[in-house]
Order: structure tokens, then C-alpha cells, then sequence
């Protein structure tokens, strides 16, 4: 079963539209509390949004937004919507914490050539070669806990928080965290 968004947070609001779309009608680009879905929602009459603000999108009555347009297609994502986007990631990977260094502790390989871990920015094959050994001896138990037991290791918090970005505005072969 899927599960549906019942928050999102506005990365931005454009009272009077896509400009370049002849249409003048009120939309905001925004991303699923939980999902992490792309959405575009349509504010109810006079209802104007804030960048960061949580809406509510479920099943019930809805005070704020009147109906969700659809998913936002990366390539309509405007700059600020994705200065949102980096800053609302981040504030996720940190509460999701525990998930996150799950996925190093349990992450496997993708075929003979390559493995889920090299998949993040600044992972190779050493740094993926050295997080299958120390999870062997003991799984990590958080971010520090990675960075304490392997040298050299590129921030992991934020070889996360930058692949989860790049599934949401890139085409991407494999995805780990975007549905």
C-alpha cells in the first residue's frame, strides 16, 4: 500500500503563477512531510503561503489549499524551491537519523560493479570497502559514530542529504531514498 501525504512544506508560492505559462493562477511548489514528494498545490481563494510553511494535504477538510495539482516535475523546481528543498533535507536527514545510518549498515550491492554506497557523492570503492568491513565488527549507531571509525570518510550526513537532492532534481538510474 502506498501512503499518501497528509503534510507538506511550501518551498515557495507564486501568487500569480508559472510566468512564462499565460496562466495567472496561484500555485506553490512543495515536498511531502514524509514522502518526499514533489507537489504542486493550488491555495484556496485569498490564501496566500509562506516558504516553510507546513500545510496540511490529507484525505480531510483542508483549510489552506483548495487541491494538489499534481507532482511538480523537477524541471519546473524554481531556484528558491530548491534553496527550500537543501534546507528542508537536511532538517530531514537529522530526524531520520537512525533510518539513514540504518541504510550504511545494511546498504548492498547493486550488481557485480556497483554498490548502494558508491552511490553517494564522495563515496568510492575504498570508503564503500571500509563501511563493509567495520559493519562486520559492529553496526554504526549514528553519523558520528561513522566519521569516528573510518578515516578520511566524507561527511555522511551530508553524502545523504546531497543524493537525496540529486534523486529529487536529477534523472537518476538508481534511486536509494526518492520513491
Amino acid at each position: 500500500m502506498v501512503s499518501k501525504e497528509e503534510y507538506a512544506v511550501v518551498l515557495e508560492f507564486l501568487p500569480n503563477g508559472y510566468p512564462l505559462e499565460g496562466k495567472m493562477m496561484p500555485i506553490a511548489q512543495a515536498i511531502g512531510r514524509d514522502e518526499l514528494v514533489l507537489l504542486e498545490l493550488v491555495p484556496r481563494r485569498g490564501v496566500s503561503l509562506e516558504a516553510g510553511e507546513e500545510v496540511y494535504v490529507g484525505e480531510d477538510k483542508r483549510d489552506k489549499i483548495y487541491y494538489i495539482a499534481g507532482r511538480l516535475r523537477r524541471e519546473k523546481l524554481t531556484e528558491q524551491s530548491k534553496t527550500k528543498l537543501e534546507e528542508h533535507i537536511a532538517k530531514f536527514v537529522k530526524t531520520k537519523e537512525k533510518e539513514f545510518v540504518d541504510f550504511y549498515n545494511k546498504a548492498a550491492a547493486i550488481n557485480k560493479r556497483i554498490h548502494q554506497i558508491e552511490l553517494l557523492p564522495g563515496m568510492g570503492k575504498k570508503h564503500m570497502q571500509e563501511i563493509l568491513k567495520e559493519r562486520e565488527i559492529k553496526e554504526f549507531e549514528s553519523f558520528g559514530d561513522l566519521i569516528n571509525r573510518i578515516s578520511n570518510l566524507p561527511d555522511p550526513e551530508r553524502a545523504i542529504e546531497k543524493r537525496v537532492f540529486q534523486e529529487l532534481t536529477e534523472m537518476e538510474r538508481y534511486n536509494l531514498f526518492v520513491k
